[in-house]
């Protein structure tokens, strides 16, 4: 029996370690890839293969790319064509999460375990009051990525790190998640601590998407700006108090790291919350944004730079 694992939504980050596991395991007698894609996605992929990208630079070769097209066993939004699935990857926008995994809750036996791949700490708990009877991991990605056309992925940089983990889940279930991606040359990591390494990712990515939503402007904006850089440090303030109030053991430092992080990136690279308010599409501010306000008002810690971002965010865009 194949080990069937679903990839649902092919984004940067669902599509891009989806394509890796695809380009892997597209003749698997062990293993098998499904990409749940619906519309001109599925159209996409179905006929011309996920094309990925790779754009990085180097001292001695300066901005150079190459890119791979992969062609996965099944890509369908039909559930009796997808099957059922034995683990089930998750990277859509958050405000997407009830939705999206209801349309395909024929596909999600009790055995399925399910590893989400979210920008937002809250969707392991929304996914659980959706499917009380699965095992749902915990887990984070660092990548610079995004759609560039209908089954076209962009990759920048070099910097790739993907972490998984679970207080509950069999060791053996978990293992093999991890043989699985490392096979398929994904950067990942099974920790023990897996929700405070989701807490400094939800640190970074809140704080930056919050940041550059509300300043327009990308990350060598903030950081070359006194003003920006402000703002920004301003809202690791705050956000890493709520971590701290909450109970989560992170490093003393993370407020430096985290700007190390951040001074890493690319600099001409921005948020995707940043990149869909600019296009005009729907953004992640519940997840990225509001909900570090509530857990404000929950613990009596004041966040008035994230209240302030969350009221101008509020009036220009619909939040979802």
């Amino acid at each position: 029996m194949k080990t069937r694992i679903g990839i649902l939504g092919m984004g940067g980050v669902g599509g891009y370690f989806g394509g890796l596991l695809a380009k892997e395991y597209t003749e698997s007698d062990s293993v098998e890839i499904v990409f749940i894609a619906r519309g001109e996605t599925q159209k996409a992929i179905a006929q011309n293969g996920l094309k990925i990208i790779f754009s990085a630079s180097s001292l001695s070769l300066g901005l150079y790319e190459s890119e791979i097209t992969v062609f996965p066993s099944i890509v369908s939004d039909n559930s009796k064509v997808i099957g059922k699935l034995d683990y089930l990857i998750c990277a859509t926008k958050t405000y997407d999460i009830e939705e999206s995994l209801l349309s395909i809750k024929k596909n999600i036996t009790k055995n399925t375990i399910i590893l989400p791949l979210y920008n937002g700490v809250d969707a392991p708990e929304r996914i659980s009051d959706l499917f009380p009877d699965n095992e749902v991991l915990q887990g984070c990605v660092y990548i610079v990525s995004m759609i560039v056309s209908s089954g076209v992925i962009k990759k920048i940089g070099t910097y790739e790190k993907l972490f998984f983990g679970s207080r509950t889940a069999s060791i053996t279930a978990l293992n093999k998640l991890q043989s699985i991606f490392e096979k398929a040359s994904i950067e990942s990591y099974l920790v023990d601590t897996i929700e405070e390494t989701v807490w400094e990712k939800f640190i970074f990515i809140s704080a930056l998407a919050s940041a550059t939503s509300y300043l327009n402007q990308n990350i060598g904006e903030i950081l070359n700006s006194q003003s920006s850089r402000a703002v920004y440090v301003s809202l690791l303030n705050e956000i890493t108090m709520i971590a701290a109030v909450k109970g989560h053991n992170l490093p003393a430092d993370i407020i430096l790291q985290t700007i190390l992080k951040l001074e890493k990136t690319p600099h001409d690279a921005t948020s995707s919350m940043h990149r869909d308010l600019i296009a005009g599409r729907k953004i992640e501010l519940f997840s990225l944004t509001e909900f570090v306000v509530n857990e404000g008002v929950k613990y009596e810690i004041e966040t008035p730079t994230y209240q302030m971002v969350l009221d101008k965010l509020s009036s220009v865009l619909i939040p979802n």
